[in-house]
């Protein structure tokens, strides 16, 4: 039984690509190869194939904490120092 195969267009920074290629010809593959790998794994496993993550700094917690911080330092009169390196 003969598949029949689709084009699939999607945008990415041009020099993530460029650095996917490069990784892809070290690998001994083409993107196309690469990313159809991908689809099937997720198709078969219903899943993403590799932790997928937020940066922690950007957490509602940490972020509630950062504006608590500012309010405080604003409303104390407090400020940025510069820090100097005396010769």
């Amino acid at each position: 039984m003969e598949r029949s195969t689709v084009n699939v267009n999607f945008r990415m920074d041009a020099e993530l690509k460029r650095s996917m290629e490069k990784a892809c010809r070290e690998l001994g593959l083409t993107p196309t190869v690469a990313f159809t790998m991908f689809a099937t794994k997720v198709a078969r496993e219903k899943r993403i194939p590799f932790e997928v993550a937020v940066d922690p700094f950007y957490s509602d917690q940490n972020m509630a904490r950062l504006k608590k911080s500012i309010a405080q330092m604003e409303s104390t009169g407090g400020t940025i120092h510069e820090v100097s390196v005396d010769d």
